[in-house]
């Protein structure tokens, strides 16, 4: 093997030519580490935030970013025991602590690291890393989600929202989300019992209307904004919130201390428990993952822009990094 690979590095932070494509050092491999061939990579979110300068105190430059991989275990460090070489694994590199996925090859500490589930390709294992631990810590840890309760998700359409619908199915849920009108029957074939168009029906009125007053035990928060204040007007009484957003300005939760609410923010931790967890929900096809688009590594800017931009073309789901191949699929308008 060759001691360089190709990455993409983040030389600034900026627009979407911020990326460069460069020849670097393949990391050296520790006792308790693996070195994983990277298949495909995927975006999220938190990876435009970064190139945008959000977290410049915690991504010193030039950086590697990317928080998904799905690849073959190529080496293994000496005190590893749980893979063999050629294992297909996946898992979400650490956040804010060392590369990312955004190259050929990728060194783990073997913690974090999962088998991949088998009945699914390495493009949808690697969509569902960061979003599937994420979901699971969101409404499995935090929410104690249960049987028979009905959650509104926010945004669920969108990489975090697709999986939290088939999440909370799969753990008996009535599911209520949010959606422009053109996702309506694909958020149902997820599992959605009811749909809310956002772009022209008030959420929490029509949460109202669809539980008879009642309101819902859990609120989901994928998107921001104002919407810890007015969830807080959906919930039943001894509801959760669940965010996995940051909040940019200070809100009053007034609203909430009538409901005897509960508020959780989540930025995941990710460990191989979640993932194996995941795994078997997959493996029984409770869980399958939505993929939007797929480019090439070298066209890592366009893809930052299709996620930053891509709702209003009609993307679904992640967007997906064949790191390996030149697979290009975009979303049809909707």
């Amino acid at each position: 093997m060759t001691n360089t690979m190709k990455a993409i590095v983040l030389s600034k932070f900026g627009g979407f030519d911020a990326f460069e494509l460069r020849d670097v050092a393949v990391p050296v491999v520790g006792p308790r580490q693996v070195r994983v061939r990277v298949h495909a990579t995927a975006l999220n979110p938190l990876d435009y935030q970064i190139r945008r300068g959000d977290y410049v105190d915690f991504v010193p430059l030039p950086a590697i970013i990317g928080h998904d991989i799905s690849g073959v275990v190529e080496e293994k460090g000496s005190h590893v025991t749980e893979f063999e070489i050629g294992d297909d694994v996946y898992y979400t590199p650490k956040i804010f602590g060392g590369r990312g996925s955004y190259a050929e090859q990728h060194v783990a500490d073997v913690e974090l690291v999962a088998r991949k589930p088998h009945n699914i390709s390495h493009m949808e294992a690697a969509s569902l890393t960061l979003v599937g631990g994420t979901v699971w810590e969101a409404l499995v840890s935090r929410a104690q989600l249960a049987v028979h309760e009905t959650i509104l998700i926010h945004g669920g359409a969108g990489g975090v929202g697709t999986i939290a619908i088939q999440l909370s199915k799969a753990m008996g849920a009535r599911v209520i989300t949010t959606a422009r009108r053109s996702n309506h029957e694909f958020l149902r074939s997820l599992g959605a019992d009811e749909v809310i168009d956002h772009t022209s029906d008030d959420y929490v009125s029509a949460v109202a209307a669809l539980t008879q007053g009642q309101g819902v035990n859990v609120v989901f928060d994928t998107i921001g904004g104002d919407t810890l204040t007015r969830s807080a007007l959906a919930l039943a009484d001894s509801g959760r919130v669940v965010s996995i957003v940051d909040i940019a300005q200070p809100q009053n939760l007034i609203e909430a201390w009538g409901k005897n609410a509960a508020y959780h923010f989540v930025f995941t931790r990710q460990n191989r428990g979640k993932l194996d967890a995941l795994t078997t929900l997959i493996e029984r096809g409770l869980i399958k993952p939505v993929v939007g688009a797929v480019l090439p590594l070298a066209r890592l800017g366009e893809a930052h822009e299709l996620l930053e931009n891509g709702r209003a073309r009609g993307l679904r789901g992640k967007v997906v990094i064949d790191v390996v191949g030149q697979t290009v699929t975009l979303p049809a308008p909707s």
